[in-house]
Parts: C-alpha cells; structure tokens; sequence
C-alpha cells in the first residue's frame, strides 16, 4: 500500500521510470549512497527530490534536501521555507547554505549564480557526508545547453553539452521533460515556487528558452527539444572517445607530474583534437580557464624557435624551450 502523498498517477510513473532508467544506465548510485538533492523550490528539482523518495527504496539510497539561497531577489528566503516544508513533509533531512557574497560589476549574474551554488553544495555534501549530489537538469536544459554553445561559438565538448554524471553529480532528470516535472507536481499537488529570473529574456538562456526555441518549432512544424537533446547524447560519446585517446597520448606529450611541459614535436604531429585537448588540460591544470585561442597561442609556440612567449588566462604565460612549450603560474 502506497504511503500518503506517495501516489502514483500516471504523471507520476513516467516520470519515476525515465528516472529509474537513467539512473541504472549511468550507473548512478551504488546501494546505500547518501544523495544531496539541489533543491530551487522551481518545478524540475522539487519534482526530483519528491521522485528520488519515492524509489529510494528501490534504488537503494537515503536522499537530503539542499537548497542554496543566492540572495538575488527580493523574499528569496521564502524558497527556502518551501524546500524546507518539502523536506519535512518527505520526512528528510533539510541543508541550508546562504550566499555571502554577490556578483561583482560586470559579472554574469548566471555564471556567478552557478559558481556559488556549486561550491555551496560541495560544502554541504562534504559535511554530511553524501556520495554523491543530484541536480535537476531536464532534457529541455540539455536542449537549451547545446544551442546556446552553438550561439557561442563552442567546440565539441561545449555542444556535448550536460553530461549524466560529471564527477559526483548525477542528473537523474536528463531524459525528462520540464512539461513533465509539471505534470508530475501538479498531479500530487504540489505548488513549486516561481523565480522571475526564469522570465527575463536579458538572460542568454531565458531568450533561448522563450523565444529562440519556440520560433524554431513553428518554423519547422514540431518540437526540437528531443532531437536537439539526442544530439548532445551522440557527441558525448564522440567526446568521450577522444578523452580516451588522449589519456593514451599523455605519457608521451606531457613530460612532468604536473604537465606543465608540452614535448612540442610530439604535439605537433599529434591530430590537432587531441593536441588542443591535451593543451587544454594542461592550462586546466594550473588554474586556467582556456578558450580556442588560447590553445592556438599554445599550438603556435610549439611550431616556432625557442625563446617565444605568450599569456594565457588567469596570468599564466608559456614559453618556447628548447624541447618544450612549458606553461607556469602568475609569477613563475
């Protein structure tokens, strides 16, 4: 007999089975692990965390609420009541963090707001003890993920776009529609809470969502979202077999433990994916944030004489040696 609030109207058992699918073909969560679930009050991660206690007992696992309050608008601290009720009505345990600072002049808004968020939850999965930290991206996320990388310029990883799991992040939601996460709230009665952010078009995504999206359906006669999220699907199994061919060229390309050192014959004549994606670590590895010239200024040195310089992001620079491009940190 099911428990009350825990019903299952057809709204309910679509959505549970995508999940439950998604879940097990990802590999997800081994039984007993602990899952921090990211928590807004909007309608996809309230309608993951009511879903994840629903086949806890199935999946084997002890789910908690975390909610993050960015302290962007006006009553932000009454989403946090509403997580808060949802937990206590699940009978889970409720984390709460509070931003302690705020975007600085010029900043993205969206990008400051994700920085925080997931250093936030880090924290509270480190100190609770959680294996792992589920967020409530849909397929409608992936869909707006891999076209705002094309608007961008991105390369394969960008238009990859949101992967399954990503280190201890898991998206149980990716091949759930948000129509879907409605359906299923609405369905048990739940009132997930609105943010007015979703609304405004001056945010990339937002316009994607709200305008670029729907002119696109009308111009071709149906929806786009599953097509556009299958696509990201396929090229992540294109990305990941160049990860694969890259870890193999590592030992070869790299010269040090902290792959500061770039064995510049062995990069040139290395397919240039896999010597930009090796570049790519590298800067990674020191703190950087590379984009595409960067790693052609990288690529560059290693064609040229020793004694060439460049700068790279986050006051990095690299060098031409004798043997090697090496890169060094803000000072070195």
């Amino acid at each position: 007999m099911a428990r009350p609030g825990l019903r299952r109207p057809p709204a309910v058992a679509r959505v549970l089975t995508k999940l439950t699918e998604t879940v097990r073909r990802h590999e997800m969560f081994e039984p007993g692990t602990a899952v921090l679930v990211a928590v807004s009050g909007g309608p996809d991660s309230v309608c993951l965390l009511h879903a994840l206690v629903r086949v806890r007992r199935l999946l084997r696992i002890e789910p908690a609420a975390f909610h993050f309050d960015h302290r962007l608008s006006e009553g932000s601290e009454r989403h946090a009541a509403y997580v808060r009720s949802q937990a206590e009505r699940l009978g889970v345990p409720f984390v709460l963090r509070r931003a302690g600072t705020a975007p600085a002049r010029g900043e993205s808004v969206e990008a400051w707001a994700r920085t925080a968020r997931y250093a936030a939850m880090a924290d509270a999965r480190a100190e609770t003890g959680a294996e792992r930290a589920a967020v409530g991206h849909t397929a409608d996320d992936q869909a707006e993920t891999v076209l705002l990388a094309l608007l961008r310029g991105g390369g394969l990883d960008a238009v990859a776009a949101i992967r399954p799991v990503t280190g201890v992040v898991v998206r149980p939601l990716l091949e759930v529609r948000r129509r879907e996460t409605v359906a299923f709230c609405r369905s048990v009665g739940l009132r997930p809470r609105h943010d007015p952010m979703n609304d405004d078009p001056a945010f990339m995504r937002v316009a994607v969502r709200t305008r670029l999206i729907p002119q696109m359906e009308a111009a071709v006669g149906r929806s786009v979202t599953e097509a556009v999220a299958r696509t990201a699907g396929l090229l992540q199994e294109d990305a990941a077999l160049l990860d694969a061919l890259a870890d193999q060229a590592e030992a070869t390309v790299f010269t040090d433990d902290g792959r500061t050192a770039l064995a510049a014959d062995v990069l040139l004549a290395l397919p240039r994916p896999l010597a930009s994606r090796l570049v790519v670590r590298a800067i990674r590895s020191l703190g950087g944030s590379p984009d595409a010239a960067h790693v052609d200024a990288v690529l560059a040195l290693a064609a040229k004489p020793p004694g060439r310089r460049a700068s790279l992001p986050g006051g990095l620079a690299a060098r031409r040696e004798r043997e090697y491009v090496r890169l060094s940190p803000p000072g070195g």
